[in-house]
C-alpha cells in the first residue's frame, strides 16, 4: 500500500529569519542608545576623563619631585655624616643647614639638628647642643624615635645641672625593658635613682640593663659591676659570664679556693 507524501515545513526556516532580524533591531537599539548617551553626557564623560588623565599626571609629577627633594635631602645628610666621620664637624654642620628649612621633610630636620648638635658639642657648646636637642623633642612632625633619642641626649648633656627627680620624670618612660633607648635612658636613671638616694631602685634598674642581652657588652659589664655595688646579682648565666671574660671554670675554681684560704 503506497504512502501518502509528507510535506516538509518552513517554520524552522522562518524561526531562523526572525531569530536573526530580531538580533538585528536588538543591536540597532542599542547602537542608538549609545549614540543617544554620547550625545547627552558625552561631554561630561570626556571632562571625567580628562581630569582624570590631569590628575594622574599632576600626582606623577609631584612624586617625581618629592623623590628628588627626598634625594637630595639623603645626600645631604651623607656628605655632613663622611665629613662628621672626618672629625671635619663645622663643614659637616654648614652641609645640613639648608635642611632645617620649613620645606624639608621632619626626619631630615631632625637628623640635621643631631649633626649640627653634634658640632656644637665637639666645640664645647654645651648650651647649643641642648637648645638643638630641645627643638627636636618640640617638633611634634618629627617621628617620635628621633624626638625620644633627642631627649636621651639632652638629658646626658644636662645631667650633672639637673634635678635627679627631674631626669626620672623626663626619662622614666624610656628606661623600660623592651624599650629602643632602654640601656643609655636606663643608666641615666639609675644614676639618678642613685644620687636621690634610692639604691634599691638603682640596683634593680642596673641589673635589668645588664641580663638584657639585646644591649652593647660594655654596657652590660659597667651596669653589672654598679649593680653589685649595691648589692643585687646581675649574673643570669655565670658559666657564660667566665667564657666571655676569657675565664675558665678552673681557673674560677682555684682563684676562689686561693681566695678562701
Amino acid at each position: 500500500m503506497a504512502r501518502t507524501p509528507t510535506t516538509t515545513s518552513s517554520a524552522p526556516d522562518t524561526s531562523r529569519e526572525d531569530e536573526v532580524l530580531i538580533r538585528e533591531i536588538d543591536e540597532a537599539v542599542r547602537e542608538d542608545a549609545a549614540l543617544d548617551f554620547l550625545r547627552n553626557h558625552g561631554l561630561k564623560v570626556l571632562g571625567v576623563i580628562t581630569l582624570g588623565i590631569a590628575g594622574l599626571g599632576g600626582w606623577l609629577v609631584w612624586d617625581h619631585y618629592a623623590e628628588l627633594e627626598l634625594e637630595k635631602q639623603s645626600e645631604a645628610l651623607i656628605a655632613a655624616l663622611d665629613y662628621a666621620d672626618q672629625r671635619d664637624f663645622a663643614t659637616a654642620s654648614e652641609k645640613v643647614a639648608p635642611l632645617l628649612a620649613d620645606g624639608n621633610s621632619p626626619a631630615a630636620r631632625a637628623a640635621a639638628r643631631f649633626v649640627q648638635a653634634g658640632a656644637a658639642l665637639e666645640a664645647g657648646d654645651q648650651a647649643k647642643a641642648s637648645g638643638l636637642y630641645k627643638q627636636i623633642i618640640a617638633d611634634n612632625d618629627a617621628p617620635p624615635a628621633l624626638r625620644d633619642l633627642a631627649r636621651v641626649r639632652d638629658v646626658s648633656v644636662n645631667f650633672d645641672r639637673m634635678n635627679p627627680a627631674d631626669v626620672i620624670a623626663q626619662l622614666g618612660t624610656l628606661a623600660k625593658p623592651g624599650s629602643a633607648y632602654f640601656g643609655s635612658a636606663g643608666e641615666l636613671v639609675a644614676m639618678a635613682h642613685l644620687e636621690s638616694g634610692n639604691r634599691a631602685a638603682a640596683g634593680k634598674l642596673f641589673a635589668d640593663i645588664a641580663k638584657d642581652e639585646d644591649q652593647p657588652e660594655t654596657l652590660r659589664s659597667r651596669a653589672r659591676q654598679m649593680a653589685g655595688l649595691m648589692g643585687v646579682d646581675a649574673v643570669v648565666d655565670v658559666e657564660k659570664l667566665l667564657k666571655d671574660e676569657g675565664v675558665s671554670r678552673s681557673e674560677g675554681d682555684s682563684d676562689n679556693a686561693a681566695a678562701t684560704e
